[in-house]
């Protein structure tokens, strides 16, 4: 399940504009219509889920629909031959819809599990941390996937080395997993609220240092620090998520699968709009597509603009969020409702 946030929120823009010739417009609403489904199909699937955790007392139902996925993941990249442009988009929206679903039927009930558990503040963040399927959810976010859409473009169009992408993802990736265990004693000493406070500072500004203009060795020291506050963004966002369900339920896990499918929908929505935001950016430069194999000369314009979505649009994505963050009060306060102690 991390594959799928992670591969087509990294390669589907790049791979639809340099290999398939897929104009930065087009592909924009390749990836953003399908997540429209979303919104409508997550908060029905969290119903579903909340059926049959009554029925059956569990929600592994859809859970094993949802292992499907590897179908979707090898049909959205196995393109035939001859398909170029408007046709190849069709034919990855198409597989990118239907991974989109099975991907939801394992995220939806997923997230409505720890919601179901007799289990207290903290051990929530410990769920999140430590039962086998926490690397399904490292990899979201809508800033995130903007980073992750923009990176080869990055290291290609500003560093001149495509070679370069695989040594940052593995610089963001690498240090997210280690410092997952880190954010999760830290949040035991100053609370859920202010490390995700923290790491959404340390986004922005890390966001915003590639417009200094340095080397190679700098960079990927800024993109660990990155990785690293991308752990925080994930443990604490997701762990929070039971806390507020817990926090306004009255009746047992009726409820959790409904909170969820909305909580899911939304940042299906998030996801989407963070790499159509940065090919956006893209066709406002003038970036040409191109397909596998060919070279163009890309406009000084269309430079600027891949700079500037990777750097100042995902910097003022994360301050967005971060003002909104500074609403929650749901957090040391929190009291557990009567009977779930």
């Amino acid at each position: 399940m991390g594959v799928w946030v992670t591969v087509p929120g990294l390669l589907l823009l790049y791979f639809l504009t340099h290999t398939l010739g897929v104009s930065p417009f087009l592909a924009g609403l390749t990836l953003l219509l399908p997540k429209i489904i979303d919104v409508v199909v997550h908060p029905l699937l969290g119903s579903r889920s909340d059926r049959d955790a009554r029925r059956s007392g569990h929600r592994r139902g859809l859970l094993k629909i949802g292992l499907l996925l590897a179908i979707a993941m090898a049909g959205m990249f196995t393109v035939p031959s001859g398909l170029s442009g408007a046709s190849a988009a069709l034919w990855v929206g198409g597989w990118f819809i239907a991974g989109n679903l099975l991907f939801a039927c394992f995220q939806v009930p997923y997230l409505s599990t720890p919601s179901d558990l007799l289990i207290d503040y903290h051990e929530r963040t410990r769920v999140f941390m430590f039962r086998s399927l926490v690397l399904s959810y490292l990899f979201t976010g809508t800033t995130t996937h903007l980073f992750l859409a923009a990176l080869p473009f990055y290291t290609e169009h500003v560093f001149g080395n495509s070679g370069l992408t695989a040594v940052f993802m593995g610089a963001f990736l690498g240090p997210a997993v280690i410092a997952g265990p880190v954010w999760a004693s830290v949040s035991w000493k100053i609370g859920k609220q202010r490390g995700l406070i923290i790491s959404q500072v340390v986004f922005v500004i890390g966001s915003l240092t590639p417009l200094l203009g340095y080397g190679v060795v700098p960079a990927v020291i800024v993109v660990v620090l990155l990785g690293i506050a991308f752990a925080g963004l994930q443990l604490f966002a997701f762990s929070m998520v039971p806390d507020a369900v817990a926090g306004a339920e009255s009746r047992g896990v009726a409820r959790a699968g409904a909170y969820t499918g909305v909580w899911t929908a939304t940042e299906a929505t998030g996801t989407a709009i963070g790499p159509y935001l940065y090919s956006a950016a893209l066709a406002l430069g003038g970036f040409v597509a191109t397909t596998e194999g060919a070279s163009v000369v890309q406009p000084g314009s269309a430079r600027t603009a891949l700079l500037l979505g990777f750097t100042v649009v995902p910097a003022a994505l994360m301050a967005a969020a971060l003002v909104f963050q500074l609403r929650w009060t749901l957090d040391e306060s929190f009291s557990e409702p009567a009977g779930r102690r």
